[in-house]
């Protein structure tokens, strides 16, 4: 993303500001590892240490969640190179949605949800996705356990 904006001529000041503009930026800024305006969930989960990640799929298979239905980054490329775009954009569609239910666990553990506030998010996501009449969502609810 970094490279692309640079190669683009993007103006992304307010993301790159590290306090010299916004003093509130100076300890929490978008480019820090270790600040809160934005985080790393795999990164965080871990503590940092590369060798404690987590994948995502295993993360969101243990939560009850979906993970990864018929392809995975590993695919995208032969997927491409195939023509299959509508498949690279169903996964990808999956993956964030597999992301954002991990993310709202994670909120769930840290505190910043409430056990009502996760299920709302949850019913919500759940709600959202069945309104789709998109089969990759139809395959996604299926696979979706709860406890």
């Amino acid at each position: 993303m970094h490279y692309r904006g640079l190669i683009h001529g993007i103006n992304a000041s307010r993301y790159w500001d590290l306090g010299e503009d916004d003093k509130e930026f100076k300890w929490n800024n978008y480019i820090s590892r270790y600040h809160t305006r934005h985080l790393d969930l795999m990164d965080v989960m871990a503590m940092f240490n590369a060798r404690a990640n987590a994948p995502l799929d295993d993360l969101a298979k243990l939560c009850g969640f979906p993970g990864k239905l018929g392809m995975d980054g590993s695919k995208v490329w032969d997927a491409y190179k195939a023509g299959g775009i509508e498949d690279i954009r169903n996964y990808c569609e999956t993956d964030v949605a597999n992301t954002h239910l991990v993310f709202l666990r994670f909120q769930l553990m840290r505190g910043h949800l409430t056990p009502a506030a996760y299920e709302a998010e949850i019913n919500l996501v759940r709600d959202t996705l069945t309104s789709y009449e998109a089969p990759h969502w139809s395959e996604f609810l299926a696979a979706w356990r709860t406890f």
